[in-house]
């Protein structure tokens, strides 16, 4: 029996003609495609170069514009592409984006006034009996830094007194009671319960005038009933980090001294298993929670007496720092126009390992005040700080090192002028031949010069115009674009000038 093919409707068959066609299209991809690009592009660059016979012949041929530089090619191998290091991230599709045209300010990195340092002093007169901390070392609020021995004589005496008064108006209720017994059975005239009465009421008002005087040396109304409680006098002073970020003097603990025997978890050395505090947790930069301070400038030793108000160390917080830059008297106008748009301003590092540029930084606040003796105006950028390396030792000793250091110079970048929809690119993207501006647009492995106009340049960026020498869309080499020029040169023969595209 013979086998018959069935009958396909015509527009099946040119579909299945199209798959085809596109399938040995895809297979013979590198023979049919270079050749046809290389005939397009060259057909291109004839009509744009070739003038018209009204622009060659006419009237004013003496004035017509020279012809446009042709465009020349560069064909890279994978390995001079990665060698140039264009990577995706510096072969991207060109996009219209906001450009601010800024002003360049040398800056230094400062401490934030109130906040970035606080003083440890010693609130009464004393021996240092133990040190807990050691320079350098990071320590959480409420740790324990070092201990005190009190020999402030007026303190001990007040706490002597007030133990005597409570002491003797324990002996005058006592007194009190039985002399109400005797009176009501009429053994004592009512007159001597009356003089015992007063007399109670003297030593109320003496005690409570004692109990001030006792706060007003530091004690809380906690510590001041433990000593009437247990009868002893406080005579141990516990220095611990202070939390700068509270301020509720209402908080008891906030404001007493650290006189009692209250366990303190301390900050440095192996502590005793029985304490078994946990370690400190880390806290991010930045962040409202208790945040690590580092000891610096101590000053004192075990066995050193102390007086009130000696400076026993200083403790530094560098989460959030400042930049003090230095503008010019005469770009305070600009400054003020920034300030009033609330513009971002960007840092630039400039480091071993290259250009750092951190940007979207706030500006604080300007001086109200020029410099007389270099007739500069302060201005001054908030910095948020991060923890770069966090390590405990063996002995509990906690170290840290910040990214963002005091005394590191850079540039702050105020804008003073904003350009929307603009072609910006790297200034690496472009190299400078004599007058004429070049990008490199890629073409597969092949990079095409192509002159453009540069209406704008600063040391990071260019702006290049919208006028049809490139689109956007277009992908071109963000970096690397003087040493494929000087490969341009050397391919055409000329000698290649190693200073091309850079300006000294």
């Amino acid at each position: 029996m013979r086998w018959k093919f069935p009958k396909l409707p015509w527009p099946a068959i040119r579909l299945f003609i199209g798959v085809i066609a596109v399938v040995v299209a895809g297979v013979t991809y590198n023979t049919w495609w270079p050749p046809l690009s290389n005939w397009v592009d060259s057909t291109l660059m004839s009509h744009r170069s070739a003038p018209t016979e009204e622009e060659g012949h006419g009237d004013d041929a003496d004035h017509a514009e020279p012809a446009p530089v042709a465009r020349e090619s560069l064909n890279l191998t994978a390995q001079a592409i990665k060698n140039l290091g264009l990577t995706s991230d510096y072969l991207r599709p060109i996009e219209l984006s906001t450009y601010r045209r800024s002003i360049t300010v040398p800056s230094v990195i400062v401490a934030k006034p109130g906040r970035s340092q606080v003083v440890v002093a010693s609130p009464l007169n004393g021996v240092v009996t133990h040190v807990h901390a050691v320079t350098g070392q990071a320590v959480m609020p409420g740790e324990l830094l070092m201990e005190v021995r009190l020999t402030y004589e007026e303190l001990v005496d007040k706490q002597t007194e007030y133990l005597k008064t409570l002491s003797e108006l324990e002996v005058e209720n006592r007194e009190i009671v039985r002399l109400e017994e005797a009176t009501r059975s009429g053994a004592v005239s009512g007159k001597a319960l009356l003089e015992r009465r007063y007399a109670k009421e003297k030593l109320d008002a003496f005690l409570r005038a004692q109990r001030e005087a006792l706060r007003m040396h530091g004690l809380s109304d906690r510590q001041i009933e433990q000593i009437g409680n247990n009868a002893r006098l406080l005579q141990e002073l516990k220095v611990v980090v202070p939390d700068i970020d509270r301020h509720d003097h209402d908080v008891e603990e906030d404001r007493e001294l650290r006189l009692s025997q209250v366990p303190v978890r301390p900050v440095a050395f192996a502590m005793p298993a029985s304490q078994n505090a946990a370690p400190p947790a880390t806290v991010p930069s930045g962040s409202h929670e208790h945040r690590p301070l580092v000891v610096e400038d101590l000053r004192v030793h075990k066995g050193q007496a102390v007086v009130a108000g000696d400076k026993l160390c200083s403790l530094s917080d560098y989460s959030e720092l400042f930049i003090e830059g230095k503008a010019f008297e005469n770009d305070i106008a600009a400054i003020n126009e920034a300030v009033k748009r609330g513009w971002p301003i960007d840092a630039v590092f400039n480091n071993a390992t290259g250009t750092e540029v951190v940007g979207g930084l706030k500006l604080a606040f300007v001086a109200n005040a020029i410099d007389p003796s270099s007739r500069t105006l302060s201005v001054f950028v908030e910095l948020p700080n991060e923890i770069i390396r966090d390590e405990t030792t063996a002995q509990g000793q906690r170290y840290l090192d910040w990214k963002y250091r005091l005394g590191q110079r850079l540039e702050l970048q105020i804008p003073v002028e904003q350009w929307e929809n603009e072609i910006v690119v790297p200034v690496d993207a472009v190299v400078k031949d004599g007058a004429d501006w070049f990008v490199f647009q890629q073409n597969g492995n092949r990079f095409d010069r192509i002159a453009v106009h540069v209406k704008h340049r600063d040391q990071n960026s260019a702006v290049i115009a919208n006028d049809g020498s490139v689109y956007p869309g277009d992908v071109i080499a963000l970096k690397s674009a003087h040493q494929m020029q000087m490969a341009v040169k050397n391919k055409s023969g000329g000698g290649a000038d190693p200073h091309a595209g850079h300006n000294h």
